[in-house]
């Protein structure tokens, strides 16, 4: 079993059939005994009911602590603090506090603007007692200015009251090194867990890493092309990298790693082959 404590990530999904299809996922998964699961907001809210919904169900059974992700951007105080108390009343102390973006067409109001904004809300709210997480970019957040002033927006929503980071995915370990001293040489010590996306299909992840921000190094990006037609021997490869990441971070003392599941046990469960963990 691994040595540091694990966490997933999952979306809500559309479907009753997709709800069972994620029920047994997370059945499959039960062998990490993952310290809580999180669990991904549309756009504006646009997945707010189905959140809800599955964070109902995560906690009816009684798994590991659940962690709703809450974005303020297209969102009214009033919106947001039903969603608190809603969420406050199921038990729920893990929120991932982001300012998320905005929906094709919407409009901003003149409620929060910024993930900074959303965690001195919710720790106003929640008290002291709960930890807030919020997002951290090892390669600088796209909309970034300079890596500078990224850093100072990380430092500033710690200010607010986050008790905890997860990072944007990556595949160069090193930015991901630099960036956790830089942010404990300004003063920031809060856990700062990299997260982890399993490898599966190029075009997808080229397509993704390129909207927000996470670089494919040449060499990754190269092979995994050449490996485009041939899906079984791309994420065979993709294991083989990701695993090795994992165990580079471990050996560089992380507090934990976060998985971005996908909503599939499979990738996950190749990456622990290689790592000895099952």
């Amino acid at each position: 079993m691994c040595k540091v404590p694990l966490s997933c990530e999952f979306f809500p999904t559309a479907t009753p059939e997709g709800a069972e299809k994620l029920a047994a996922v997370r059945r499959e998964l039960a062998y990490l005994q993952c310290e809580y699961y999180s669990v991904t907001y549309g756009a504006g809210g646009s997945t707010r009911d189905r959140t809800m919904n599955l964070v109902a169900r995560l906690v009816a059974e009684n798994g590991p602590p659940v962690m709703p992700h809450l974005t303020c951007v297209a969102s009214s105080e009033a919106d947001i603090r039903s969603l608190l108390d809603d969420y406050r009343a199921l038990g729920i102390y893990r929120l991932m506090a982001l300012r998320g973006d905005m929906p094709s067409g919407a409009l901003e109001n003149a409620g929060f603007t910024t993930a900074q904004q959303l965690v001195a809300y919710v720790r106003e709210l929640w008290g002291n007692n709960a930890r807030i997480f919020v997002a951290a970019y090892p390669e600088v957040h796209p909309r970034a200015h300079t890596p500078a002033a990224d850093l100072q927006a990380f430092r500033d929503k710690v200010a607010a009251g986050a008790t905890d980071a997860v990072t944007q995915y990556f595949y160069n370990v090193e930015a991901f090194l630099r960036f956790r001293d830089e942010a404990l040489a300004l003063g920031i010590d809060v856990p700062i867990v990299p997260g982890i996306m399993p490898i599966s299909n190029f075009n997808q992840l080229s397509r993704f890493s390129d909207a927000c921000g996470a670089e494919i190094p040449r060499w990754l990006r190269k092979r995994l092309e050449a490996l485009q037609d041939d899906l079984p021997a791309l994420c065979d490869y993709g294991a083989d990298v990701v695993a090795g990441i994992c165990e580079r971070l471990i050996a560089e003392g992380v507090p934990a790693l976060h998985f971005y599941s996908m909503n599939r046990a499979d990738l996950i469960g190749e990456l622990c082959k290689r790592l000895g963990w099952c």
